[in-house]
């Protein structure tokens, strides 16, 4: 049974691609760099498959991490997940970014009992796209867009002996809680098509798949422009 996944995530600043089979990456490309996503996404797939050896035709599905994340990255990789489905003939499965950050840490990093783990995607400011996870991998705190401060996580830390935070979101809040020995940021951990290996390969053998003619990113917020004030207004 052919069972080789295409796999796009593009809701960071990094522009990545993997290839996998039976729920193991074969070979990943994390690109960051200024405007990737629309310049090279494309690109990057043909390179993945130059470099395994496999063609377009062997592919038995396309995965790709579905949001909360950038807007305008998320709209671009499902475009073109989607696009490859209608081209090719193959399901879409669809992972949550932040399903895929945790497994992602778990897997690098390893998880401890009577901890939270906690991923996190940069939004304005002091806001973050996060969920919670505890050490069994349940999902503690759904998805949603929080401002956090140096006193957010009290609560939680009266039922957990740490928690973690990770993931591009992560980084500005090392400072705020540099002093609270309870509260871990991992400096740098950044998101990786090759986090969806074993997620999108457990949902092609469910056969959990997305109908490609409606299915839309999950933004979690509304896509805001902002326009400049004329001098004088």
């Amino acid at each position: 049974m052919n069972n080789l996944i295409l796999q796009i995530d593009t809701s960071t600043a990094v522009c990545s691609v993997a290839l996998s089979e039976n729920g193991q990456t074969l070979a990943v490309i994390d690109l960051d760099e200024p405007n990737a996503h629309a310049a090279k996404l494309t690109v990057l797939i043909e390179q993945i498959l130059e470099e395994t050896a496999r063609s377009m035709q062997q592919i038995a599905a396309i995965a790709v991490s579905m949001g909360p994340g950038s807007y305008t990255g998320l709209r671009i990789g499902v475009s073109t997940a989607k696009g490859l489905c209608y081209g090719l003939d193959v399901p879409l499965i669809a992972i949550n970014t932040l399903d895929t950050l945790f497994f992602g840490y778990k897997e690098r990093f390893g998880l401890k009992e009577n901890e939270a783990f906690i991923p996190m995607l940069d939004a304005r400011r002091m806001e973050v796209y996060t969920a919670v996870y505890d050490y069994n991998g349940t999902l503690v705190k759904p998805t949603s867009a929080e401002i956090i401060d140096a006193n957010y996580y009290d609560e939680l830390l009266t039922k957990y002996s740490r928690i973690h935070l990770f993931g591009s979101g992560a980084d500005k809040f090392d400072a705020l809680f540099e002093t609270n020995d309870c509260v871990d940021v991992q400096l740098g951990f950044k998101d990786s098509a090759a986090f969806l290996s074993k997620l999108a390969f457990d949902k092609f053998q469910a056969k959990e798949f997305e109908d490609v003619a409606y299915f839309e990113p999950f933004y979690l917020k509304d896509f805001v422009v902002m326009t400049k004030k004329k001098v004088g207004s």
